[in-house]
């Protein structure tokens, strides 16, 4: 049981200090409201090394549905919880979220754009295609896992979490403006959801339609990661 409740406190603080960082910059009477995208993206990777540290000895810290498949894949996970862990992540995402709209409401009220508080939620393309929307996500979520795997197994413990905030802020700075990097489909959905189901003020659709991307594509990359990864081993690398 631990390691599912670890899984759902690290994707929760995960969500909340990483659509904490959106609302703070985007939301209108908020006190950082225009920092930009530098801060934006440093927060993110800041968002999951933080629960990484926290709760990476009591699970993990995959905190990513996408990854949790993969290190399945490659057999360094057991598949029998890959389900619990799926469950707990999006469920941490979810109320992570509603943290978040909780602390912020009085901001989200001062907002007229729905568009800028889906924003806050979850990911959305800069330009809407759908082929290259999800190529983008694929490739991200590709470069996060194939590092994460790369990462030597003789690293210093503790290391490998500056390691993976050094990998996300990466992908963020390089690919972000595409889709937004979700990398990891509890990481939208999960907000998505929330936006769906809070009342928040004016907040307009939550784009379902785009949803497909953000759920599909990093568990695309996360697998292609996977298997170029074993199969760079079979040859020695």
């Amino acid at each position: 049981m631990l390691p599912y409740v670890a899984e759902f406190l690290g994707t929760m603080l995960l969500i909340l200090l990483g659509d904490g960082v959106v609302a703070n910059v985007t939301l209108n009477k908020s006190g950082m409201k225009g920092a930009g995208s530098i801060q934006i993206t440093i927060a993110w990777g800041l968002a999951v090394m933080v629960p990484a540290f926290i709760f990476g000895a009591a699970s993990g810290a995959s905190f990513n549905p996408a990854l949790t498949i993969a290190l399945a894949a490659h057999g360094l996970f057991d598949w029998a919880q890959v389900p619990g862990y799926i469950v707990a992540q999006f469920a941490g995402a979810i109320v992570g979220a509603c943290l978040v709209y909780i602390l912020f409401k009085d901001q989200f009220d001062a907002t007229d754009d729905p568009g800028t508080k889906l924003g806050v939620f979850s990911c959305g393309p800069s330009v809407p295609n759908m082929p290259l929307n999800l190529l983008a996500e694929i490739v991200a979520t590709f470069v996060l896992v194939f590092a994460i795997l790369g990462i030597p197994s003789t690293t210093v413990a503790g290391v490998e979490k500056f390691m993976v905030f050094g990998i996300i802020v990466s992908c963020g700075m390089s690919l972000g403006g595409l889709t937004g990097y979700a990398m990891n489909p509890a990481r939208d959905i999960g907000p998505r959801i929330a936006h769906q189901i809070l009342p928040i003020k004016g907040k307009g659709d939550s784009n379902w339609g785009y949803a497909v991307v953000t759920l599909v594509g990093p568990v695309i990359g996360a697998l292609l990661a996977t298997f170029v990864h074993m199969g760079l081993q079979g040859i020695g690398f």
